[in-house]
């Protein structure tokens, strides 16, 4: 008797490591590199920007832009509403003599924090793990220290391959997935950089049926991953209308993906989802996670009255202005982006909906912006005339993690 006992011991033992032995075998295999075609060189903002001198006037587009430059001949002491609005990067360097309250790197500090007490639910736990996000976007700087250990895949289309690391690629993947300035930091990654179009005579065309083939290539990958690390949200910061070639291409790959239960976040959401979306401004310097802290994005505030007055709360508002990510040109290196546009809208998004599904697995896309409007903030902004209007749905992440335990 004692020695069949012995011989259940030991066959239990065995089983039992033999069960832990496959459960992190498997574990492994579910978080396993899939491919990385290439490490794109950084990229070298010197070159572009060698004038050494700060702008006098606001560029369209990255206000005042002095990303990489030698300011340190520079007098800056009286330039601090100008400072405010700068888009800088970590090899900026800066005149000794600054205006008191513009520390450059502590302000690039108070802009790495996503915002919306998205840390917060870190520190809960709450961090996308398990949660796979794919994003098509520009050459990624693959190796910086943001992202690198959550990419599973990285490929790119062949003009793509041409190119060091663009300064769109590492911006959406930071804020989608960052250690330190993401909303879902242990989310994996899945990354192509896709070719938008064509160029012909030194014109560019647009052409979507590229774009819809990438999508095709991130659901073929989807199929082969484990249940519990599907990829649930694909990020392109890009849109399309019917009259652009691959319109009926993209559109027939977002319905692909759709079916698969993948929700696509895109400038042309509206038209595949029936869902809306705005970005969010911020005043300079203030508190990210204070929902009172936000306004209208930069380049719709004037036409913000109208559009919220009308929309009945049907816009998901998400942060645009104001944010600190990982920049093109270094593996360690950060960049501040004073405005912003929808690009930085769409990841942040990606992000939060990997969290919403890894506090519920069964969480389905349109339940998820259903929650998004239901728990979404309020913020009464002045308006024309003194008169106050709402600026609503400010998406607030702890309040959908909450609604979903």
């Amino acid at each position: 008797m004692i020695k069949k006992r012995k011989c259940f011991v030991i066959f239990g033992t065995i089983i039992l490591t033999a069960v832990i032995f496959i459960a992190c075998s498997a574990e492994s295999a579910e978080t396993k590199v899939i491919n990385i075609v290439r490490y794109p060189e950084p990229a070298d903002y010197t070159l572009i920007h060698s004038a050494n001198k700060f702008p006098e006037i606001k560029d369209e587009n990255f206000d005042f832009d002095v990303r990489s430059m030698d300011l340190l001949s520079e007098d800056l002491i009286n330039r601090f509403d100008d400072l405010m609005y700068t888009t800088y990067d970590s090899k900026t360097k800066w005149p000794e003599n600054l205006p008191e309250g513009f520390e450059p790197e502590k302000v690039m500090e108070i802009y790495k924090n996503p915002g919306l007490n998205i840390r917060e639910l870190h520190s809960q736990g709450i961090t996308g793990k398990g949660v796979g996000i794919a994003i098509i976007d520009q050459t990624l700087l693959v190796d910086h220290e943001e992202y690198k250990d959550r990419i599973k895949l990285y490929e790119e289309n062949e003009d793509a391959g041409k190119y060091e690391a663009q300064m769109h690629g590492p911006a959406v993947a930071s804020i989608a997935v960052g250690k330190t300035v993401g909303v879902a930091p242990e989310a994996d990654l899945y990354y192509i950089a896709g070719d938008f179009g064509t160029y012909e005579n030194n014109n560019f065309e647009y052409d979507f049926s590229l774009l819809a083939k990438n999508i095709d290539r991130i659901l073929e990958v989807n199929d082969d991953l484990p249940d519990a690390n599907k990829i649930r949200v694909i990020s392109m910061s890009i849109g399309w209308s019917k009259n652009q070639k691959g319109y009926n291409e993209i559109t027939e790959a977002v319905n692909r993906a759709k079916e698969a239960g993948i929700l696509v976040v895109s400038s042309s959401i509206e038209e595949t989802f029936g869902y809306r979306f705005h970005g969010l401004g911020k005043y300079p310097m203030a508190d990210a996670d204070d929902f009172d802290s936000y306004k209208p994005g930069s380049w719709w505030e004037d036409n913000a009255e109208k559009i919220l007055k009308n929309n009945n709360g049907s816009i998901l508002l998400a942060p645009m202005d104001f944010r600190c990510t990982a920049a093109p040109n270094g593996t360690n290196d950060y960049v501040v982006y004073s405005s912003g546009g929808w690009s930085w809208t769409i990841p942040y998004i990606a992000g939060v909906y990997a969290l919403a599904c890894q506090a519920n697995p069964d969480i389905t896309y349109d339940e998820f912006w259903n929650i998004a409007l239901e728990t979404g903030k309020t913020v009464m902004i002045e308006g024309s005339g003194g008169q106050e209007y709402a600026m609503e749905k400010i998406i607030n992440p702890v309040g959908i993690i909450e609604r979903l335990k």
